[in-house]
């Protein structure tokens, strides 16, 4: 990943971006180095189940466990848009899923290689082992057997520069509650990911995207082209996954986080199998359509600071409520950062936050801890998937409540007063 100066690389990417993960460097390098060691692509199981994991992710709140598969997908049809010799486009998929309780095995958080490109790229070397961070406690077992139903789909993007990985905790309880959830991790485009034949691929797309509008919007549109090959795969005649028959083709929804979230629009502009997207604070980078998105629901879900206000510096969000052409909402989140919507808080607590954070949250809230975090964002995007994926009305959605005095509902949606 590029790295840049703390200060003025946080604002600048913020502003391409709505930020990806605070990863800093010198700019015009990306750390591509090939690991030591061949590392499996498939996180490898805990074989340790009485040792007490330094790190922990929430537990899920649905009624179900969670199983979880992972896929190593190629587009044939696609060449690479950052690597051209690479010929094909290639994908890691994990898939959680609905699943019986009491099979499959403990699955890792990530590779241990995943990890420790993680901790360099973000400067976190020194306060956590990538053993101790691949071997955060998670709830998902791999290859567990699946629930008996069929399951709305929902296809997650991370965001730029972020592995799959880092949206474990959303994914998880989307799972539990009865959705298939299908995290994308897009070649080249995080700080490292593991893909077959011992290869660690890194962000050769942050060299070329940042400070680009020409080649954000590529990383936009690719990552709608990704999704809709995706789907292919998973809900095609002929599909990758063995457990394929749980998902239920005509309920398919797309949230992502930060780029991965601008990627929903462009996912939805092309592809009419989507019918609900979350954009959780990224920049539109490929706007939306001036016709709309068929009436389709969307949610705009952000921080709470200059940035993602109507008016605010990222001039995209008020461009994309002035065209969405469906149900809505625009919805702000007080002591909120870029990072509120990921795992970043649940782990930094847990070991030690930043003492600055890139994207100040909002000066009138505290921030937000790692618990109240991944909690909220899981109770809105839960909530908008169930209003429009199962159709069952949500009143979470309909205005502020004093439950989550944090959250803002922006006009011209009219909502009733707080602590109603």
């Amino acid at each position: 990943m590029i790295r840049l100066p703390r200060a003025a690389g946080a604002v600048a990417l913020s502003l391409v971006f709505s930020l990806p993960l605070p990863l800093a460097a010198a700019a015009g390098t990306s750390w591509a180095a090939a690991p030591p060691a061949a590392p499996s692509t498939t996180p490898p199981v805990r074989t340790d189940t009485k040792a007490a994991a330094q790190l922990r992710l929430p537990a899920p709140t649905g009624p179900y466990a969670v199983g979880r598969s992972t896929l190593h997908l190629t587009d044939h049809s696609r060449r690479d848009p950052w690597v051209p010799t690479a010929e094909a486009r290639e994908l890691m998929v994990s898939l959680h899923y609905p699943a019986r309780r009491g099979t499959g095995t403990p699955a890792r958080y990530a590779t241990v290689e995943e990890s420790r490109h993680l901790l360099k790229a973000q400067g976190w070397e020194g306060r956590i082992t990538p053993e101790a961070l691949s071997d955060t406690a998670v709830h998902g077992r791999a290859d567990a057997r699946p629930a008996a139903g069929a399951y709305p789909l929902l296809v997650v993007s991370p965001g730029f520069s972020a592995p799959r990985y880092s949206l474990t905790s959303l994914a998880e309880d989307l799972a539990s509650r009865g959705y298939v959830v299908a995290v994308v991790d897009h070649a080249y485009e995080s700080v490292g990911t593991a893909f077959p034949g011992g290869r660690i691929l890194t962000c050769v797309a942050c060299e070329k995207v940042y400070g680009t509008e020409d080649g954000a919007r590529l990383a936009a549109v690719g990552r709608g082209q990704d999704v809709s090959f995706v789907l292919d795969r998973l809900t095609g005649h002929r599909p990758a996954w063995r457990h394929s028959h749980m998902i239920d083709k005509k309920r398919i929804g797309m949230a992502g986080h930060s780029l991965g979230g601008a990627s929903a629009v462009s996912a939805m502009a092309h592809d009419s199998r989507i019918r609900a997207g979350v954009n959780m604070d990224g920049a539109f980078q490929d706007p939306v359509p001036a016709g709309g998105l068929g009436s389709r629901p969307f949610l705009m879900l952000g921080t709470d600071n200059e940035v993602h206000r109507p008016g605010g510096r990222d001039r995209t969000w008020d461009l994309a409520w002035s065209r969405l052409d469906g149900w809505k909402r625009w919805l702000t989140v007080a002591g909120s950062d870029h990072l509120t919507f990921s795992d970043g808080p649940v782990l930094t607590d847990q070991f030690g936050r930043p003492a600055a954070s890139p994207t100040a949250p909002s000066d009138t809230q505290p921030p937000l801890t790692g618990r109240r975090s991944a909690a909220l964002t899981r109770a809105y995007v839960g909530a908008f998937f169930e209003q429009h994926l199962r159709h069952l009305p949500q009143p979470l959605l309909q205005g502020p409540t004093k439950d989550w005095p944090e959250v803002r509902f922006h006009n011209p949606v009219t909502v009733p007063s707080a602590g109603r």
